[in-house]
């Protein structure tokens, strides 16, 4: 059987570019989107015999081979970004060795969303970093949720697993994982006249090809390596990295939307001198994605802040604000965040919010 392409190209990227000291890549993992299927000796009904019954992958526990759709039992598993996905049951694992180059920033895209049981937690691994990402919010109400993960390897050969660290009295019960891919991040730079790396959120991780809801990037308490180079999501819940193919943004790629209100902050450290002025500029406004109402974003920036409220009919419109602030330390932390809570007009289980695009400090003379 010959092998996709999706699956060969970015195996030739990863270890072309490692060994070669590349430009960054990207692309799925071998098998990322779960489409090359397993023997039928390697299954028993759904469940994965084996642990190299998933081709590409290294299983333990009890896992499973589903097809989107409607399930035996009476369920249906949406499986957002194709047509096959694995299901991690109790303490179920899948693996895969990747070849990367050491002290670069990485980051991993996934599609994964909750089947039973309300606390289910899906946890991610580069060791020695790990993070467990709880699913029981449902920014979308279509399932599959996409979230983003971070990581800096210290070896040539790292091993990426997921885990269900969950025991529910149904073994099968743990989240799904429907797509897999791998982008190696840019270091972050500044551009002349602005102290804010990636103000204009160009540099993120890699957005699934037949995705169109965003990648969800974790709170750093789930994910101390931030998969959005040069910013910390400092919140509860997770922001969210839109893109210009599928939502509206005021300028460049890509944007951040504030999905979460006041539990989806995002905050950067940047270099200041003591006493000195600065102003601080940013773009406010929606992504032309049914988030309608009074929206409102919230900077602060040392003892200063500013409220800018913006209200939406859903058109994609935006504006600019702009406020000073006076540097206190060397350090100066600026934090963005939502002041309220939203969701689409048309379909309430999905949450929603402001965007925000181009940062900027610079000196005010």
């Amino acid at each position: 059987m010959a092998v996709p392409k999706a699956i060969v190209l970015p195996l030739l990227l990863l270890t072309c570019g490692a060994a070669l000291g590349a430009p960054a890549y990207e692309g799925y993992l071998r098998n990322g989107n779960f489409e090359e299927s397993p023997k039928k000796t390697d299954m028993k009904k759904t469940v994965l015999i084996g642990k190299t019954a998933l081709p590409e992958w290294e299983i333990t526990g009890f896992v499973e081979y589903i097809a989107g759709g409607p399930q035996p039992g009476g369920m249906y598993f949406p499986v957002a970004h194709g047509v096959h996905a694995v299901r991690l049951g109790n303490e179920a694992t899948i693996s895969q060795k990747l070849t990367v180059n050491p002290g670069s920033l990485y980051a991993l895209t996934f599609g994964a969303s909750r089947t039973c049981a309300q606390e289910e937690v899906l946890r991610v691994s580069v060791l020695p970093q790990t993070g467990d990402l709880p699913l029981q919010t449902l920014y979308n109400s279509f399932g599959g949720d996409v979230y983003a993960w971070g990581f800096v390897p210290k070896t040539s050969e790292v091993t990426v697993t997921f885990h269900n660290p969950g025991v529910q009295e149904d073994p099968a019960c743990g989240p799904l994982l429907d797509a897999v891919a791998i982008k190696e991040l840019s270091p972050p730079t500044y551009s002349r006249g602005n102290l804010v790396k990636n103000g204009g959120f160009e540099e993120g991780p890699h957005r699934l090809v037949n995705s169109t809801q965003g990648v969800l990037l974790p709170p750093k308490q789930e994910d101390v390596t931030s998969p959005l180079p040069g910013w910390i999501i400092e919140s509860l819940k997770a922001a969210k990295f839109i893109d210009s193919k599928n939502f509206n943004v005021p300028s460049g790629k890509a944007a951040i939307e504030l999905v979460a209100g006041k539990e989806s902050a995002i905050a950067q450290v940047i270099r200041t001198t003591p006493g000195q002025t600065y102003s601080l500029s940013f773009v406010v406004g929606d992504a032309r994605n049914d988030c309608h109402g009074d929206l409102m974003v919230e900077a602060f920036a040392a003892k200063d802040t500013l409220k800018v409220p913006h209200t939406s009919v859903g058109g994609g419109h935006f504006k600019t604000a702009s406020f000073r602030f006076k540097a206190i330390d060397a350090r100066t932390r600026i934090t963005f965040y939502s002041g309220y809570y939203h969701t689409k007009k048309a379909d309430i289980g999905s949450l929603c919010g402001p965007i925000i695009d181009d940062i900027v400090v610079s000196h005010v003379a």
